[in-house]
Parts: structure tokens; C-alpha cells; sequence
């Protein structure tokens, strides 16, 4: 099981120099991957606490909450790491714009050498939505995901293409340059709709959060669909996390062991919220946590 390292956007503020060396301690402990989440506006769920999915975001989400651009972040990241993947864990695809976003994903993915996991979900938020022209969209944005995820790939891998949807209309053209590959596309989400858009189409599956006595159902939810679909599930990797306000590094560990049994392939600590108060302390929560991993 790979392991890796959520990117303490909310905390580490911007000093780069705090960033780099956050980044670089994550490469030296052995984490495979960075993680990155997305935000575009930091809108105070406690404002409009009615809102669909708002109410259940206060007291964390805040209209000062920080939340780094995670293109832009993980072409510096590119620039000072070596080895680590990216995966952004989510990003909130349907209230951007589809061909925008390919361009985007397929120069991270050219300046990292191949680095990059496009993970995508649908958001709760539609103060962002509407923040973004698509307010219409948020309720489609499940459907929309599908045809984003379908027109990006074939952006990626055909030097010219025309394309005609439901959402987006693009008359034959390419990106330039395209990447070496099709970028691993990633989903978020615990609905059964969500579930079932894995196992047909993503090439993994953002759980975050979950009991490890969760997965093992819902990962066959996901197999299911993908042999429906005529796909190997044995291909699509599962992400799950913890975090290091609930647990101590050997609970963490026994945890990242219990869903690697059943049935994760990647497992990401997250030292937000655990009152960390200094990027040294975050970098000090990794190392706990890989020390003790290791240890078991």
C-alpha cells in the first residue's frame, strides 16, 4: 500500500519557504504521494447554514479558511520534489471548465514527469458554483462530471478531436502539447451513484474519510460495476486517510493496516485540525506516523 501526505493547506500559510520544506520532508520520510484540496471561494457556511451542504461545514469552513490553488501548487511542488505523485483529493471539476481544466491537468502532468492522479468529485457548495457563472449546473453536476471526465481523456490522448455534449460543444481542435499518457482519473464520493460512476470509468476511488469495516461493502459496490462494465476491478486503486487530531501514530497505523486489508491501495494522513500550530509540527506528525507504519 502506497502511503501519503495531505498538503496542510489550511495551515501552512505562504511562505514558500515553509511550503518547500513541507514538500521535501514528505519526499525524505518515503511518502508516495501529495494530496491537495480544492476550494476556490472560502465562503462562511454559517452565513447560510440552510443552504444544501452547507450547515454541516461550520465551524471548520470558514470564509478565511485557506485554501492554496491546487494547479498553480503542484507545478511548484513539480519544480521541488522528485519522486512523490499528485493527486488532488478532490478536485471540484463540474464548476470548471472542461477543456481549461485538461490544458491544465496535462501541463502539471508534463512538468511533474508523469506525476499527476486527477482526483475529481462534484462539491457541496453552491455558493461556488454560483460564485463560478454555473449555478444552473449544480444540480447536474454528477452528469456534467461524466462528460467531463470522457472529453478530457480524449483531449489528452488525440492530436484532434471535435466533441458534442450535454454540456460542452468543442469544435475540432487540440491541446498543445498533450501528455505522454491519459492522466489517471481519480473520483470522490460515497453515493451509490458515485460508487457506480467508479467502477465504470475512474481509474480509482478518493474514500477518504472511512471505517475500515466500511470498505470492503462498498468496494464491492465499486467491483461490481466496473465487471458490469466489462472492467478488471482488480485496476482500480482505492484511497483512504486518517486524521491526526483522532488518533495517535500507532492508532493511525492500525488503521492504514486494517484498510489496506481491506482492500486499499493508497492510505494519506491528514494533520489539519489536530492543532498543530507550525509547519515543523506537521512534518513531525508524517514522521511519527511513518515510523509507526513502518514499525507494524
Amino acid at each position: 500500500m502506497e502511503l501519503g501526505a495531505c498538503f496542510p493547506t489550511n495551515e501552512i500559510g505562504t511562505d514558500t519557504t515553509a511550503i518547500r520544506d513541507w514538500a521535501q520532508a514528505a519526499e525524505d520520510l518515503g511518502y508516495d504521494l501529495i494530496e491537495v484540496y480544492d476550494h476556490v471561494l472560502s465562503a462562511d457556511p454559517s452565513d447560510a447554514p440552510d443552504r444544501q451542504g452547507r450547515a454541516e461545514r461550520r465551524g471548520y469552513y470558514t470564509s478565511t479558511t485557506d485554501w492554496h490553488e491546487p494547479m498553480v501548487l503542484m507545478g511548484y511542488l513539480a519544480a521541488i520534489t522528485t519522486r512523490p505523485r499528485f493527486l488532488t483529493g478532490i478536485l471540484v471539476l463540474p464548476q470548471r471548465q472542461t477543456v481549461l481544466v485538461a490544458k491544465q491537468a496535462a501541463e502539471v502532468d508534463i512538468l511533474s514527469g508523469g506525476r499527476l492522479m486527477l482526483g475529481i468529485g462534484t462539491g457541496w457548495s453552491d455558493v461556488e458554483y454560483l460564485g463560478l457563472g454555473l449555478g444552473e449546473e449544480f444540480r447536474a453536476r454528477g452528469r456534467r462530471s461524466e462528460e467531463q471526465i470522457a472529453l478530457m481523456r480524449r483531449l489528452w490522448t488525440e492530436p484532434l478531436m471535435s466533441f458534442e455534449g450535454e454540456f460542452d460543444s468543442v469544435p475540432e481542435s487540440a491541446i498543445a502539447p498533450r501528455p505522454a499518457r491519459s492522466i489517471p482519473v481519480w473520483i470522490g464520493g460515497h453515493a451509490p451513484a458515485v460508487l457506480d460512476r467508479v467502477g465504470r470509468i475512474a481509474d480509482g476511488w478518493v474514500v477518504g474519510w472511512a471505517r475500515a469495516d466500511y470498505l470492503p461493502g462498498a468496494i464491492e459496490q465499486v467491483h461490481e460495476a466496473a465487471r458490469a462494465a466489462g472492467r478488471d476491478p482488480s485496476e482500480i486503486g482505492i484511497e483512504t486517510r486518517a486524521r491526526v487530531a483522532r488518533w495517535t501514530p500507532e492508532q493511525q497505523a492500525q488503521h492504514a493496516r486494517r484498510c489496506e486489508e481491506a482492500g486499499a491501495t493508497h492510505f494519506s494522513l491528514h494533520t489539519l485540525e489536530g492543532g498543530l500550530t507550525s509547519v515543523q509540527q506537521h512534518i513531525d506528525a508524517l514522521r511519527d506516523f511513518r515510523e509507526a507504519f513502518g514499525a507494524g
